[in-house]
């Protein structure tokens, strides 16, 4: 079995993290469970690219239980955990292709490692396996049935790509299922965006002006847990009803140039590039954190910010000080990478577990109608987002009403009035 991992002697600390990872996960060890019987994916290669953690571990499992021949790669340099990718290839026997810190040259030698073995199905998280098999591997695409992508990010490029008759082969949006973003956007990346901000910095969030660059699902949560910790604040937005919303939130809303004057912490997570640019570095605060939780290091202008300063060094593990030329001093953490991912362990498993439970019957759904689907991107099927929701709801030992006869009939019929 080829692999490329840090050190196979970690195995044993990441088998005990995944296993305590999976008790936070009972959807999606319940279809793991169905899969090993059914083996609905047997006779399919798989090739994932996503963040190598315990959560992803235990997806991996699932897809291998199901039958299919599971190859993984990181989505992110930063986001590995090495234990974890290390146990994979010793205890679980799934070539894994990943490493910490990996540069730019090792992080696509390894995503081109698990496009080698000319996958059925991809699994994406930021589309960069579809990318190259659209741009570099165009003759592997006739082979591939579909595939799922995992990330708003991701969403944005393959729809894309659906508009200008370019994409081809079908790919699930996993990001849109209700399931997903609703949850692991909003309490996931939120809770775990101020993990990777405390971990690194160990500051208090108290009194402190936080400021939300977009207000979307991921910058609702990391908006509400900030505020929820005593911050005060400031969201940052381009669309006038999602400003709208924040101000009725609760929360400040500036154009970015007069937050940059205030803020002592700066999140961005729009999806965009370059949202904080040379104008906001200049009008920053002496002592200023700035975190970054969109999948890409594209949202900070880290060109402009080095070409600023006049010194820059490593203060704490993922915190790099940047000195300008007047004296301040600015902290960009994790390199402007995934600050959850990098400086901490990214989302908790409860709320991966619909994220992943949505992956693995999205693989089953592409294997089931794939050859009846066309060159685009397709919602995941609502009758899955509710049976995930069901099972989870089953999992925390929830019971729900039903309506009715009388009630679904009068929800039926135009003819009875008030």
């Amino acid at each position: 079995m080829e692999y490329d991992v840090k050190d196979l002697s970690l195995a044993g600390k990441g088998k005990l993290r995944i296993e305590w990872a999976e008790r936070q996960m009972p959807v999606l060890r319940s279809i793991r469970e169905r899969f090993e019987k059914e083996k609905p994916l047997k006779g399919l290669t798989i090739s994932a690219c996503l963040h190598v953690t315990t959560e992803t571990a235990n997806l991996m499992r699932t897809l291998k239980a199901g039958g299919a021949d599971t190859y993984l790669a990181a989505s992110n340099p930063l986001s590995t955990q090495d234990d974890v990718a290390s146990s994979l290839v010793e205890d679980y026997g799934i070539p894994t292709f990943s490493i910490k810190g990996e540069d730019n040259d090792t992080y696509y030698k390894h995503i081109n490692s698990v496009l080698d073995v000319k996958p059925q199905i991809t699994m994406d998280d930021g589309a960069d396996l579809i990318s190259i098999l659209h741009s570099e591997r165009k003759d592997q695409t006739g082979d591939v049935i579909g595939g799922t992508e995992e990330t708003t990010t991701g969403v944005i490029r393959l729809k894309a790509m659906s508009e200008q008759g370019v994409l081809l082969f079908p790919v699930i949006a996993v990001n849109d299922a209700l399931t997903k973003h609703f949850f692991d956007n909003r309490y996931g990346t939120g809770q775990s965006t101020i993990d990777g901000i405390l971990r690194a910095t160990n500051v208090l969030l108290a009194g402190k002006n936080f400021v939300v660059t977009g207000y979307g699902w991921c910058g609702r949560g990391v908006a509400m847990r900030a505020a929820g910790m005593g911050a005060n604040v400031t969201i940052v937005e381009v669309d006038p009803l999602r400003a709208l919303e924040a101000v009725m939130d609760g929360y400040r809303v500036m154009p970015s140039v007069e937050a940059a004057k205030i803020a002592d912490m700066w999140v961005t997570v729009t999806g965009d590039i370059h949202v904080l640019r040379k104008e906001h570095f200049e009008n920053m605060k002496d002592g200023v954190i700035i975190a970054n939780s969109g999948h890409f290091n594209v949202e900070i202008d880290i060109e402009a910010l080095e070409s600023l300063s006049i010194s820059k060094r490593e203060v704490r593990d993922f915190v790099d000080e940047y000195k300008m030329s007047d004296g301040r001093k600015l902290h960009l953490l994790a390199e402007g990478r995934l600050v959850n991912l990098s400086s901490a362990e990214g989302h908790p498993a409860s709320v991966m577990d619909m994220s992943f439970a949505n992956q693995s019957l999205g693989a089953e759904y592409v294997k089931k109608e794939g050859a009846n689907l066309e060159r685009k991107v397709y919602s995941v099927p609502e009758e899955i987002d509710k049976e995930i929701a069901r099972l989870k709801l089953h999992e925390l030992g929830i019971n729900i009403d039903e309506l009715t006869a009388e009630q679904e009939k009068y929800l039926a019929s135009w003819e009875m009035g008030t």
